[in-house]
């Protein structure tokens, strides 16, 4: 087993850091919040007064962390002046393409590798340990990575070369918020044509309208399996960070002259439901808008 540092004790790295506990790893694990300390320590890793302590040693870091700004803050700051050589960098943040290529390099500079690994499955699988892993790196680094993430997910797909990861995740949640619209304005029509949910979401489910918004993630209460939609759009996928994803998508297409019209839109009505109501509800929220 391994000792590794873990950065960043959120909602979901919270619970990638005890997986990694569980799995038998020294996890020194540092976050802002106390907190979220506390809960770390309950769950096996050993808190770490700042980046620097969690850091001395490690033969991995794990970083998840809200923006791109940070990462970049936290490796310039901390993790290149005192990681050791040949320590693997994994940056489980969803943040900017540009951002993660540019901390590679640095990183490769200080004789580090590094990959970019943004995670899909939201924070029950963070719990559970079922992410998904979207993989941007050599595939040296890649195979340096991959011990660790199997530790913390069901899926570790290497995507490319540095940046590949997070080009990845924020168009898969591209597809995800437009498809999610799109849902709940079908199953908003289909109530206002007469037809039972439950009814409709036995067709869709089996047909061509099939997608993971309809038969994993329901907007509807009460509608295929339990979703935020049966606790009150509460837990889950947060809308902001929905948007957050959007936003990403956006600047990224207007980087490479990338037509993306859907994911426009999207981001569009993510912008007007979370400035209202749905700050502090799950993305499938959506819905109360159209009704």
């Amino acid at each position: 087993m391994a000792r590794i540092a873990f950065i960043g004790l959120g909602n979901m790295g919270g619970g990638m850091a005890a997986n990694l506990a569980k799995a038998g790893h020294d996890v020194r694990a540092f976050d802002l919040s106390q907190d979220a300390l506390d809960k770390a320590k309950k769950a096996g890793c050993l808190p770490a007064p700042d980046a620097i302590a969690a850091i001395e040693g490690a033969e991995a870091i794990v970083t998840m962390l809200p923006a791109g700004k940070h990462v970049e803050s936290v490796y310039t700051d901390s993790i290149f002046e005192h990681a050791e050589p040949g320590t693997i960098l994994i940056d489980c943040s969803t943040i900017d393409v540009d951002t993660a290529r540019r901390v590679a390099a640095a990183a490769a500079d200080h004789g580090l590798s590094a990959v970019d690994a943004p995670v899909s499955g939201g924070i029950a699988a963070a719990s559970a340990g079922t992410l998904t892993f979207m993989v941007g790196g050599s595939t040296t680094a890649f195979d340096k990575a991959e011990p660790f993430l199997s530790d913390m997910g069901k899926s570790v797909i290497h995507a490319g070369a540095n940046g590949a990861g997070q080009a990845a995740k924020i168009c898969n949640n591209m597809i995800l918020g437009a498809t999610m619209i799109a849902t709940c304005e079908a199953f908003v029509l289909a109530e206002k044509l007469g037809l039972d949910p439950q009814k409709f979401y036995d067709v869709a489910s089996v047909s061509s309208g099939q997608s993971w918004s309809v038969t994993s993630y329901c907007p509807v209460p009460g509608v295929g399996p339990e979703t935020p939609a049966d606790r009150g759009y509460q837990g889950g996928f947060a809308a902001p960070l929905m948007l957050k994803d959007l936003r990403l998508a956006m600047e990224a297409a207007a980087s490479v002259d990338a037509d993306t019209p859907m994911g426009r839109r999207a981001a569009e009505l993510y912008e007007a439901f979370v400035a209202g109501e749905g700050a502090a509800l799950d993305f499938s929220g959506i819905i109360k808008t159209l009704r």
